[in-house]
């Protein structure tokens, strides 16, 4: 039977990113995934928000999402919400598909130890108190200590550890496709009685922050439907009879690449751990595609996972840790659930919807609203609940420009071996961690500049602060170290003793 420290099912974004946070942390760790490679048929979703790049960045990646990506100045809750003016190395969200989200980031992993263990399903396990062992399609058994289910909404891992899923069902249907037109289609948005659909190429620019769409090539369509409730993929002639209920002709529609359907089923894992079984992504929550979250609520899932679940491992901190998982990501979700649950409410066409809809029109329109609602749908604006304090604690540390004995340096490269760092803005060596020097970086820097952050605006610039592996601020000082020792303790592990 193989052995690994740490299995994950499903080499998706949000299995790619975790297992490259835990191969950065010296894990052993294996993707179980069913494709016999990375390839994905069709270009899925699309959007990288503002803080999954700054994410990257943190991991020194974000610059290949970039040179494919095409930028654009706007988070989107209704309508575009401008960001271009939030603090931020990423005041824009990066227009990229799917299937060259998972290259990018199944090239990045594999740059990293990660074994794959593909073509393949998870199809059971039975968990004991020191581990997992996991059965495979294929016959195969796997031993890990951690299984962690990154396998989609329909999650095997899930529903094999009796995890509830509790929610709503589906109000609305669409169909969604990727195929080629003999015939050139209206590009662009039709509302009717039935909903909101669309039809795109896959090949776009982004210009003075206007989509200008490809002359020719494959066109990305998304049809309403009239009724809720089918459950099998939709054919190319359901396609067809949709386009042509809808547009009145189906312009000669053919050679589909891919076919699905969503709805807007929006359900929340009751717990995203029972335990040695995780869960992160679409296993832990699914909801609308409306605003583009869920590609990165998931990939954020994974980076606040990753360093708790190696530290576990590695025996650095108790299994306790892991519970501020659960504690920390479901409310995000949960907030990501609620929104995409508002968008789809104000999409529809009848007349209190748009009445609904002109009133958050003109409200957006003001300054302060849309910057509460930008950061919200940016991920600008998180924050754990890590006690009361500073206005960084629990929230992403600023990719500040730092003057360091070793040049300029920024905050986001003292991150991207994924090791917690104390940063010391006051006198050199004002912080004596000593105990933790084999898992915490003490960088003495001086920062010269304003503190802001997106939605709050100018903050009171701190002496130290304690920054965890997924960018979060964990303690925050005052040229003391009162509470340092704690917060290292709880996030970090216990001191060892110095001789």
């Amino acid at each position: 039977m193989t052995r690994h420290a740490v299995v994950i099912a499903g080499a998706g974004p949000t299995g790619l990113m975790l297992a490259g946070e835990l191969a950065l942390a010296g894990v052993d760790v294996a993707i179980v995934e069913r494709r016999a490679n990375q390839e994905l048929a069709g270009s899925r979703a699309g959007g990288l928000h503002s803080r999954t790049l700054e994410v990257f960045d943190q991991r020194g990646i974000a610059d290949r999402f970039l040179a494919q990506g095409q930028k654009y100045p706007v988070a989107h809750f209704h309508l575009p919400l401008d960001i271009s003016d939030f603090p931020t190395r990423h005041p824009y969200g990066l227009g990229l598909w799917q299937n060259h989200i998972e290259r990018l980031l199944a090239g990045w992993v594999g740059e990293l130890a990660v074994t794959f263990h593909r073509g393949c399903e998870v199809t059971g396990f039975v968990q004991d108190d020191n581990g997992v062992e996991i059965r495979l399609s294929d016959g195969r058994s796997l031993r890990a200590e951690y299984l962690v289910g990154c396998d989609g909404g329909r999650s095997l891992v899930r529903k094999a550890a009796g995890i509830e899923f509790p929610g709503w069902d589906a109000t609305i249907s669409a169909m969604i496709a990727e195929a080629q037109m003999s015939e050139p289609p209206p590009l662009g948005v039709r509302r009717d009685a039935l909903g909101t659909h669309g039809i795109g190429r896959v090949e776009y620019e982004i210009r003075d922050g206007k989509v200008i769409y490809a002359e020719r090539g494959p066109v990305r369509i998304m049809l309403t439907e009239a009724h809720v409730g089918a459950t099998s993929e939709p054919s190319l002639r359901d396609l067809r009879e949709a386009l042509i209920g809808v547009y009145g002709t189906d312009y000669g529609l053919h050679s589909p690449t891919w076919i699905s359907r969503f709805t807007d089923t929006t359900r929340q894992a009751q717990s995203y751990r029972n335990g040695r079984v995780l869960l992160a992504g679409d296993a832990a929550h699914v909801h609308a595609p409306d605003g583009g979250q869920g590609l990165n609520t998931g990939v954020q899932d994974a980076v606040n996972l990753g360093w708790k679940l190696a530290q576990v491992v590695k025996r650095i901190s108790p299994q306790s840790l892991l519970d501020t998982y659960h504690a920390e990501r479901h409310p995000v979700a949960a907030r990501v659930l609620r929104n995409t649950m508002a968008l789809v409410a104000l999409r529809r066409t009848d007349e209190r919807s748009k009445a609904a809809g002109e009133v958050i029109t003109e409200l957006l329109g003001m300054d302060e609203p849309r910057k509460r609602f930008a950061a919200m749908m940016s991920g600008l604006d998180i924050r754990y609940d890590l006690g009361e304090g500073h206005p960084l604690l629990g929230r992403r540390m600023p990719d500040l420009d730092l003057m360091t004995s070793n040049g300029s340096r920024r905050v986001s490269t003292l991150l991207h071996s994924a090791r917690p760092v104390l940063l010391n803005l006051g006198g050199p060596g004002e912080f004596d961690i000593a105990a933790w020097a084999d898992r915490v970086r003490a960088i003495d820097a001086e920062y010269e500049g304003a503190w802001e952050l997106p939605a709050i605006g100018a903050v009171t610039a701190p002496a130290a602060v304690l920054i965890r592996p997924d960018g979060v601020v964990a303690w925050v000082g005052d040229r003391t170290a009162t509470g340092l020792a704690e917060a290292l303790t709880a996030w970090h592990g216990p001191p060892k003793t110095v001789c």
